[in-house]
């Protein structure tokens, strides 16, 4: 192997950068690959949106609350720390859909939303007789003809109809992507189910038939930690290789020079690098990299405002409880809150006995404003919604409200393709350079580590193979 040091910068300390920085800096070690690592940080912190506020014996998340059990990135990441102890499954308990004004339960057996038992479909009162006859032409339509992309929305609606899309779909798979589902790549979110609709002929039987049987007792399909999620952010920077980290420094120019690139920072200083991996919002890209044109397409991709508002209670003071652990809100309601997780039923671990902790969502495409307002704004209308559907006789004893701007990246029609029309003229442009994160390739924290794991392997490549600079390590 060549004696010959290469640097790699990793640009953003969220989920996705310090992932990449910390199985970076493993690989380095244990193949003693004479590669130096460094991650610059805007923010004074690392984590992005992974925070944790741990007050008076609550457990709250600002950002995201939970992973998949199912992605595996996520539990390897906390066992590579030492955290494994601390990882709970969800509580499994009813889960409603909020429309009409009405509390219904999600028909049972349905998979986001798509339903694969007819008895519970059929029984729900959550659809009119007419919207349960226009889902049935699932079963007789024929697969979607499609040579490109096409919007979630269109595609739910020609097999389902309007009415299960509006009342079920929608508040289910929007909730993921803060997005319009009309407007939402089904390429770049949910392929599968164009996949199953090709080879089964009908969503409803290939979801049926693709779907494993429930066990019973089964485990709740999401994971966390008892110590909030923060305390894995905490864990893996502390593995970090000590003065790797700037924190409180921003990139504001990166340009190649022939096989390695410049990085002009905040601080004045320049930094030369071998390869660079870029895991920050997309929004930031073309300003970092403005005598780039090609990532221009990046400025048009729109990304969405929402708040989460966690409410810590006395027990006693909810009147009127609801049998379940949250419920989704349709669309057509008069409601400003999207969601609300009854997080102390769902997470056992995240209250005192004796108290409650609500957690709601704000924040849509086209409705936004209400992120832009005062706390106290914003807790009067949580309340009032609230109070539609149960009864709270009492203010909350304190709340915690985290306002994510521009932060829901969305992928829209077309995301796939536009995407790796970038990455192609990255390749060619500039080679070994890398992006990674959740404006690319997923949003939640398996997706995100994934995409910082696979940066990694791409920086490797580069380096040792591609570009020859380093011998193949056996």
């Amino acid at each position: 192997m060549s004696d010959e040091k290469r640097t790699v910068v990793i640009i953003g300390g969220g989920i996705t950068g310090i992932a990449a920085a910390y199985y970076l800096q493993k690989t380095v070690k244990e193949q003693q690959l004479p590669i130096e690592c460094k991650l610059i940080e805007a923010t004074h912190r690392l984590g992005g949106k992974v925070q944790t506020v741990i007050r008076d014996g609550f457990v709250i998340e600002r950002g995201p609350d939970s992973f998949l059990a199912r992605k595996t990135s996520v539990s390897r990441l906390v066992h590579e720390v030492g955290l494994e102890d601390e990882i709970v499954h969800n509580a499994t308990g009813k889960s409603y859909i909020l429309a009409n004004g009405k509390l219904y339960p999600i028909p049972g057996g349905s998979v986001m939303g798509i339903p694969t038992r007819i008895g519970p479909f059929i029984t729900t009162r959550l659809f009119s007789p007419l919207g349960k006859l226009r889902a049935a032409f699932d079963f007789i339509l024929p697969p979607t003809k499609a040579e490109g992309d096409l919007s979630l929305g269109q595609f739910f609606r020609r097999r389902l109809g309007d009415e299960v899309v509006d009342n079920l779909i929608e508040p289910l798979l929007s909730g993921i992507y803060a997005g319009d589902i009309d407007q939402m790549s089904l390429m770049s979110t949910f392929p599968q189910f164009f996949q199953v609709e090709q080879q089964h002929g009908s969503l409803v039987l290939g979801a049926k038939r693709t779907t494993p049987k429930a066990q019973k007792e089964r485990k709740g399909a999401f994971q966390t930690l008892k110590t909030g999620l923060q305390s894995l952010v905490d864990e893996v920077e502390k593995r970090l290789e000590p003065g790797s980290v700037a924190k409180g420094v921003r990139v504001e120019q990166v340009k190649r020079d022939g096989a390695e690139y410049r990085l002009r920072l905040s601080t004045g200083e320049e930094w030369k690098a071998d390869s660079v991996i870029v895991a920050i919002p997309h929004s930031f890209v073309p300003e970092i990299f403005a005598d780039y044109s090609f990532f221009a397409p990046f400025r048009s991709v729109p990304s969405t405002s929402v708040a989460t508002v966690a409410l810590a209670f006395s027990e006693n003071v909810i009147k009127q409880d609801i049998d379940g652990t949250g419920f989704v809100v349709s669309r057509r309601n008069d409601y400003t809150i999207t969601a609300c997780t009854w997080t102390h039923k769902k997470w056992p671990h995240t209250a005192p006995p004796g108290k409650a902790l609500l957690r709601c969502y704000v924040g849509r495409p086209g409705d936004e404003e209400i992120v832009e307002q005062s706390d106290d704004e914003i807790i009067r209308v949580v309340m009032d919604d609230l109070n539609k559907v149960m009864r709270i006789s009492g203010h909350p004893e304190f709340f915690v409200i985290s306002r994510w701007k521009h932060a829901m990246p969305q992928y829209t029609v077309g995301h796939k393709e536009r995407l790796a029309k970038i990455k192609e003229q990255m390749a060619a442009e500039l080679p070994g350079v890398f992006l990674a994160g959740s404006s690319y390739e997923g949003l939640g924290l398996p997706d995100c580590i994934n995409q910082g794991e696979k940066a990694v392997q791409d920086v490797l490549d580069y380096l040792r193979i591609d570009k020859k600079k380093f011998a193949e390590v056996n």
